[in-house]
């Protein structure tokens, strides 16, 4: 797999949470032109892309936002986890709590509670950007 994409309205907000996530910004730029429209199935694509990576390098999110054609909002426009389609993004920390703590500013909320998987794990799912889930595990045993 090369990378996940994420389609945003506010781009410089979701790079501010993937960063504080730890996520490092690999590049952004302006995209389109035919060869663009080609790709997607839609014509007079335009939009700015922000390519992010995990400090390791083994992991990439393409944060994409559209300036034409506007971007079209799901429904719902909060999508509970069981909803059929990319649901999550998984990220393992180091703290939860910590990394909770340092989200919310950036618009994070938790979607249930942290809760602890057998002697293993601390997890929770988070609401981010634009609704995207992201889920986090601490590795406790």
């Amino acid at each position: 797999m090369d990378h996940v994409g994420v389609v945003v309205e506010d781009l410089e907000g979701a790079i501010a949470f993937f960063t504080e996530l730890g996520m490092e910004l690999e590049g952004s730029a302006p995209v389109d032109g035919e060869w663009v429209d080609r790709v997607v199935g839609i014509e007079g694509v335009r939009v700015d892309i922000a390519m992010m990576r995990t400090p390791d390098g083994g992991g990439k999110i393409e944060l994409t936002r559209f300036r034409a054609p506007e971007a079209v909002a799901e429904q719902p426009e909060e999508a509970p986890p069981n909803v059929l389609g990319l649901r999550r993004i998984m990220f393992a920390v180091d703290d939860i709590e910590d990394t909770i703590a340092r989200l919310r500013p950036h618009g994070a909320e938790l979607v249930g509670e942290v809760a602890q998987f057998e002697e293993m794990y601390r997890l929770c799912y988070l609401r981010g950007p634009e609704g995207v889930i992201v889920a986090l595990a601490e590795q406790i045993g």
